[in-house]
């Protein structure tokens, strides 16, 4: 069927409340509407084609228009469309879905409980933490504990967990009893001169202290990506982990890992947990476990918790808690392909290897920019920070929006980014060649020249 270009972009101007969009930018230049991809390419509707650098948002893993998760949609749609989970009811393709999912998590985890995004698998979480004190004759140890510039969702509590002020003010946010430390961003945060392992110590120092200030009895959990995410693609410092880990064992606070974007070989293990060698309590999947193909997130429940719901079982009755789409069968079929996918074409090792080379060249290509302040990431996952001066590491003026700039160049160059403020980061199919890498690094580098030679 023919598109009609002129009418698309009107009926989404006259109907479509887009995610995460300035208003005025949508009303002004009207938005960029896909219409095929395939690959690590995608298509608009005007014929111009783009590589993703973004996976979509961090999702579209094993890259578009793969017919094996199409067919595995497909074949399960035709045999059971739909059913669901309440009252002990189940399907064998979800059955088969969650304990795929226990065989590939990076500690022994008892249970798995799906639903259809990060935002809710992290409401789950927060859920089963209140839920878990309470069993216990807790009431009191509830508080959650979240970094600011973290990123842990959009609902109602999860968008006060996230650590980003401009997801709260307007939205009356924070609710509950949610609390944050200091974002672990140690090119911004750390005095001068400080070392990155000191760094982590001053972390750690002030969890603890603010654990004591609240009264360990009160606070239940604790929230982190391994690699900061949307809030500025920021990895943890030297020993961060190692020092934090112990301060949440003393004070029997929860560690809740939200793998929701490291997850499946993002960073070049099949978990950001494993770089870092944590054994979290809970863990938070979403993203790449369809590779985009299917809205799915699962919640990684561990023994610990799970013994406690299973052994208070008889006193507390019905667990009320799911989603009318919790466990999918076709999101679980669209998963199991996506799960045989990663171990039969060995993408965790490509996504190794390609992220040590777009760390690399993006690092030559700009480490020495006058517009970049700092370069920063783990395998797939890059960001790129654009300074005023380099040596003082000054901002650049809110009111320029650099970041889009370049956002913007680099799409004119067929390459899709993402712009955090004045951070541009990418973060690739993890099917990318080597040559993809070398493209997307080039097109990168000329977009942030384009720009800077506006600016001078």
């Amino acid at each position: 069927m023919a598109i009609d270009i002129q009418r698309a972009g009107e009926i989404d101007k006259s109907s479509l409340f887009h995610a995460f969009t300035w208003v005025s930018d949508l009303k002004r230049e009207g938005p960029t509407i896909m219409s095929e991809a395939q690959g690590v390419r995608i298509r608009d509707i005007h014929g111009n084609e783009y590589i993703d650098g973004m996976a979509g948002l961090w999702c579209v893993n094993l890259g578009y228009g793969r017919q094996d998760i199409v067919q595995a949609i497909a074949e399960q749609s035709a045999r059971l469309s739909f059913f669901h989970t309440f009252n002990g009811m189940s399907t064998d393709v979800a059955a088969e879905c969650a304990q795929a999912l226990l065989a590939r998590a990076p500690v022994p985890m008892a249970r798995v409980f799906f639903g259809t995004s990060g935002s809710d698998a992290n409401e789950t979480q927060i859920k089963l933490i209140w839920y878990y004190n309470n069993l216990l004759g807790r009431p009191k140890k509830k508080k959650i504990i979240a970094r600011w510039n973290s990123y842990h969702g959009s609902g109602v509590v999860t968008g006060g967990l996230t650590g980003l002020p401009n997801m709260h003010g307007l939205f009356d946010l924070p609710l509950g009893p949610i609390l944050h430390v200091s974002s672990p961003n140690y090119y911004r945060y750390a005095p001068e001169g400080m070392s990155e392992r000191d760094f982590s110590r001053q972390l750690a120092a002030e969890l603890e202290a603010t654990i004591l200030k609240e009264g360990p009895e009160t606070v239940a959990a604790f929230f982190a990506e391994p690699v900061i995410g949307a809030g500025g693609l920021i990895p943890p410092p030297e020993g961060y982990f190692e020092e934090i880990v112990p301060i949440l064992e003393k004070y029997d606070v929860l560690l809740v890992l939200d793998e929701v974007v490291s997850g499946f070989g993002r960073l070049g293990s099949y978990w950001g947990s494993q770089i870092y060698n944590l054994k979290p309590d809970l863990i938070t999947a979403a993203k790449g476990v369809t590779s985009g193909y299917f809205p799915m997130s699962a919640s990684f429940v561990s023994e610990r918790i799970w013994s406690v719901i299973e052994s208070e079982a008889d006193r507390a009755g019905l667990f009320a808690h799911g989603y009318t789409y919790s466990a999918h069968p076709v999101g679980a079929a669209a998963a199991l392909a996506t799960l045989r996918a990663i171990d039969e074409e060995h993408i965790v090792e490509n996504a190794a290897a390609r992220g040590a080379e777009l760390q690399a060249k993006m690092r030559a290509a700009l480490g020495d920019h006058r517009l970049v302040g700092n370069i920063r990431g783990v395998g797939m996952m890059i960001g790129v920070e654009l300074v005023q001066d380099r040596a003082t590491k000054a901002p650049l003026p809110p009111a320029n929006r650099t970041g889009r700039q370049v956002l913007q160049a680099a799409a004119s160059k067929g390459l899709i980014t993402r712009a955090l403020g004045d951070t541009l980061v990418l973060s690739p199919p993890l099917v990318a060649t080597a040559a993809d890498i070398d493209e997307i690094v080039g097109r990168f580098a000329s977009a942030v020249e384009q720009v800077a030679e506006g600016i001078r």
